[in-house]
């Protein structure tokens, strides 16, 4: 027969065979028998022909349809084509041989997607599962995996393809069975093989050749997936952190010795390390997914009784006494008077003692209350009271400058720069730049967003609030140009509570603010209903004015003063009365030599200052900033230059502090002032000036007003100069004089020049690794000067309450509390406040019960410290013992300046008695003859003592004769 015929007969004969199958299976009850290989001995009966006892049951829980298997004769159903191996159907029905039945839970089916009757059915009961998803299941759920009981067989097959076939009707004990050999994989993929080796009709099955098409491209469309995959990428927001570890070289490769040490042999050789929240974890998250769940609100009520006739009623109750005739019974009683004669005596006893001491008074609870105590021991260190860092202005940065304001308790602001040196300023100048530079300003209300944040040109190194309009902020910048910023739009923002700024709601739709930065404030469409969006943010408020840049320093400004309101200096340096008592002038000082003094009123005039009542009369520029200083944005030039000559050749001063006598709320001074006319005919007649101070006829000179100040230089000097500029003797320029002293004491450069809040006088003097204590009218030296400490010493503050206490950092992160009433030599205590360098510090007064110290740090976090009661409240006759230690200390530096002087009267008396024993007569003028007649015997008696030394040497013998003179 041809091929074609072959295949068309072999196509019959499958038809035939399927036809037949389904007949036998419907005369069983719809019952299909596979025919795959050889039966398992002992699995005939479940998986075969049901038993005879079974049989009933089999066929009664299935339903046969009517008139299918009684329409059927024994003559229509046709008996299978015979298998040429020879084996029988009850071999047939048997479990294939190299399988095991398998039981596929619903879970699994879902893991291996072979849903029964989804992904397998009867027609198409084969899977194919990859070996590597099995193991995987392995490793996840061990042995709850539903091919644990084949693992072993899994883990030694060849290939990496298991095969898995569904078996509905459990013929094998369970839903599926599994091919753990090659073999019997092969045979269940391919049921026909070669001719002769099985299968029906043993004919090959005609190959199928499929021809490659290759996609085509298409457009990409975005379904917004571009913009998760961006935000689940991982980025650097944060600097690297740099590391440097040196060693000394002697110490490469030598051995280490440990040993083991008592912790309370050493100081400061236990460190404490408390556990504390760290805010670098408190992530916001990007998107948060929430379900919501409509319900029916539910209501519980209750009773215990049934009132089902309600009436008004009430109930009043009176107090049961005793009738006249019962309270004469009970005073006439005897144990009535018995009780009275035994409780008078103890009753006496009692007021008495009350009268003499309080007997209630509970010692112990007391202890360390008395006036004349330092105070509880138990409280005696720095509370951690709160702690500001902001992750997006103020991490990474270090804190330069710190300032409580004046007048709304709880807020304080902080100057935050670059931890950059010269060097590297430099060579990232163009990542300065777009680095922005501001002050932010805290608040107790709210500890995790700052209330304000001051926009500057550049790093802000000092800055102060103006004494008498907290809103007017003045600043110095690292460019060496003053800044000057007003608040007063968001005054209302500093003064809110905790939260009330960030629950405002409105219904009505803010219109968008000129400046993104700024937020919109109109208290009048704040309306209940929706949340105003600009509650959150926070404003950056711009700088109202800058100086010009060639008129600036040129150095950065490290340290900036508001000049006290009750006084003006002119021109030539003249301190005069301020009428308007508004501060309107400023000092700073750079590393530039030089001190100038500006003056934030308009330049033509004797005008005032200009309020912000006056400018906001007027249109604001387009980014919203106010009017109050435009007439000096630019063009801001210092009215005087105090430069900082040296009194010999070889540089000038750099000033790097200063600091003055005059304070605000002096005004005392005033009573003293006199007018401008007669100091100028004083200044003329004894050349000191010589012109009359600039729009000053009507206003007196305050004659009381110190004209001398102190300036801390970066080379560690103290000097002592005045400010008001004076004719020089030999050129004739009117220029700064001279210093009256200097004294280069401290070994560093100096960060700290604050004068007492007791003591006018006195002057606190922090620099390099000491300090020193000045008293004004003793130019010689310190009055009190420090050991130099281990830890070089960044920043110091006198106590605001305490005569004799003030705060010094350091480096190492701890504060040193000194107290000259308990030891001069060494602090009273030391505290470990930050693990990074403290750069400031800022002790303040909250309230009568409350002092607060802010602590910055060099890693850009703002530490709030509670101060004890000890250190905040003044002992008995504590500013009179001070008083009286300062001046022992000038009589002790009086003494020592007298021994100076003796030592140095001394020292000519031995060179004079040293002089007359040479025979040279004091103040005796020699002639000629004289002096060669003395020279003459010098030159002998020198040949004689060479002579004498020649011959011990034996170099000259003794007979030969002197030379001749």
């Amino acid at each position: 027969m041809s091929e074609p015929e072959k295949k068309e007969v072999s196509d019959k004969e499958k038809e035939t065979a399927k036809q037949d199958e389904k007949e036998k299976d419907t005369a069983q009850g719809g019952k299909k028998t596979p025919v795959s290989g050889k039966a398992k001995p002992g699995s005939g009966k479940r998986s075969g022909t049901p038993s005879k006892g079974n049989k009933g049951a089999a066929e009664k829980g299935r339903s046969t349809p009517k008139g299918n298997a009684k329409s059927k004769t024994k003559e229509d159903v046709k008996a299978p084509t015979p298998d040429p191996t020879g084996e029988t159907e009850e071999e047939e029905e048997g479990l294939p041989e190299g399988c095991v039945p398998l039981f596929m839970s619903a879970k699994s089916q879902e893991i291996f997607s072979c849903v029964c009757d989804t992904d397998v059915t009867e027609e198409n009961p084969i899977k194919v599962i990859m070996k590597a998803d099995i193991m995987e299941d392995f490793r996840n759920r061990a042995a709850v995996c539903d091919f644990h009981p084949v693992k072993q067989e899994v883990q030694d097959f060849p290939s990496d393809e298991i095969v898995i076939v569904y078996d509905p009707d459990f013929k094998f004990g369970q839903n599926f069975y599994i091919a753990v050999t090659e073999d019997a994989k092969e045979k269940i993929l391919n049921p026909f093989g070669p001719e002769g080796e099985g299968g029906e009709g043993g004919e090959k099955e005609e190959e199928v050749v499929y021809k490659y098409i290759p996609p085509e491209s298409k457009d990409w469309v975005s379904h917004g997936s571009e913009k998760e995959i961006k935000e689940e990428n991982v980025v650097e927001n944060r600097r690297r952190i740099k590391i440097s570890a040196r060693r000394i070289r002697k110490e490469f490769g030598a051995p280490c010795n440990f040993q083991d040490r008592n912790v309370a042999d050493a100081k400061d050789a236990y460190v404490e390390c408390t556990a504390y929240e760290d805010r670098t974890f408190e992530l916001k998250k990007v998107e948060l997914d929430k379900s919501i769940q409509a319900v029916p609100e539910l209501t519980e009520q209750g009773t215990n009784t049934d009132w089902r006739y309600p009436r008004n009623a009430n109930t009043q109750y009176y107090p049961r006494e005793f009738s006249d005739k019962e309270k004469e019974t009970v005073e006439k009683s005897n144990d009535l008077q018995t009780f009275t004669k035994d409780m008078v005596p103890r009753f006496e006893l009692a007021l008495q003692q009350n009268e003499i001491m309080d007997v209630f008074f509970i010692d112990w609870l007391h202890l360390g209350d008395a006036d004349g105590s330092f105070g509880n021991k138990a409280d005696n260190h720095l509370k951690e009271y709160q702690s500001f860092t902001d992750l997006q202005f103020s991490k990474d940065r270090t804190i330069t400058a710190i300032q409580w304001h004046p007048t709304i308790k709880g807020v304080v602001a902080v100057a935050v720069a670059e931890k950059l040196s010269f060097d590297e300023r430099i060579d990232n100048c163009a990542k300065v730049i777009m680095t922005p530079s501001l002050i932010l300003i805290w608040s107790f209300t709210d500890p995790i967003h700052p209330q304000l944040l001051l926009e500057a040109p550049d790093d802000i190194y000092s800055f102060q609030f103006s004494p008498s309009d907290p809103n007017i902020i003045c600043g110095g910048c690292y460019n060496g140009q003053v800044v000057l910023w007003d608040i007063s739009a968001h005054a209302d923002r500093l003064k809110q509570q905790r939260g009330s700024n960030r629950n405002k709601k409105s219904n009505v739709l803010l219109p968008p603010s000129p400046d993104k930065r700024l937020t919109f404030r109109n208290e009048g469409l704040l309306q209940p209903g929706f949340e105003d969006p600009n509650a959150l943010k926070t404003p950056v408020v711009r700088y109202c004015a800058v100086s010009s840049i060639e008129n600036s320093h040129r150095a950065a400004i490290t340290d900036i003063q508001w000049v006290p309101d009750h006084m003006e200096l002119n021109r030539m340096g003249v301190p005069q009365e301020n009428k308007s008592l508004q501060a309107c002038q400023i000092m700073s000082c750079a590393t530039d030599y030089c001190v100038l003094v500006w003056d934030t009123r308009p330049v033509k005039g004797p005008g005032q200052l200009i309020t912000a009542k006056e400018t906001d009369k007027g249109p604001k520029n387009p980014i919203g900033v106010p009017n109050t200083f435009k007439h000096l944005d630019l063009s801001w030039k210092p009215i005087l230059k105090v430069a900082l000559h040296k009194s010999e050749p070889g540089g000038d001063h750099s000033p790097t502090k200063f600091t003055i006598q005059e304070r605000q709320g002096d005004r005392g001074t005033l009573g003293k002032a006199t007018d401008g006319t007669d100091l100028s005919k004083e200044a003329a007649m004894g050349g000191g000036y010589y012109t009359k101070p600039g729009s000053g006829k009507d206003k007196r000179t305050l004659q009381s007003v110190k004209t001398h100040f102190y300036v801390g230089t970066e080379d560690g000097e103290i000097v002592y100069v005045d400010w008001m500029p004076q004719k020089d003797q030999d050129t004739g320029k009117i220029q700064t004089p001279k210093p009256d002293f200097y004294h280069a004491i401290h070994d560093g450069p100096v960060n700290t020049l604050q004068r007492s809040p007791f003591f006018k006088d006195v002057v606190l003097c922090i620099g390099g690794w000491t300090f020193t204590l000045w008293k004004e009218t003793v130019n010689s030296g310190p009055i009190l000067q420090s050991a130099a400490s281990t830890v070089k010493l960044s920043a110091g503050h006198w106590s605001p309450s305490r005569p004799g206490v003030f705060y010094i950092a350091k480096v190492d992160g701890s504060v040193d509390v000194w107290d000259l009433l308990d030891k001069t030599h060494e602090p009273c205590m030391t505290q470990n406040v930050s693990p990074v360098p403290i750069t400031s510090l800022y002790p303040f007064p909250v309230s009568q019960k409350q002092h607060l110290m802010a602590v910055g740090d060099n890693a850009g976090t703002l530490h709030i410290l509670e101060i004890p009661w000890s250190l905040r409240q003044p002992t008995a006759n504590e500013y009179t013992g001070i008083s009286n230690y300062f001046e022992r200390e000038v009589k002790r530096r009086a003494f020592v300046v007298s021994r100076w002087d003796f030592r140095e009267i001394e020292k000519r008396e031995l060179e004079q008695e040293h002089k007359r024993k040479m025979g040279i007569a004091p103040n005796v003028q020699l002639t000629e003859e004289e002096i060669e007649y003395r020279q003459k015997q010098e030159y002998a008696a020198y040949l004689d003592e060479e002579n004498t030394f020649l011959r011990e040497l034996g170099l000259k013998d003794d007979d030969e004769p002197l030379p001749e003179t």
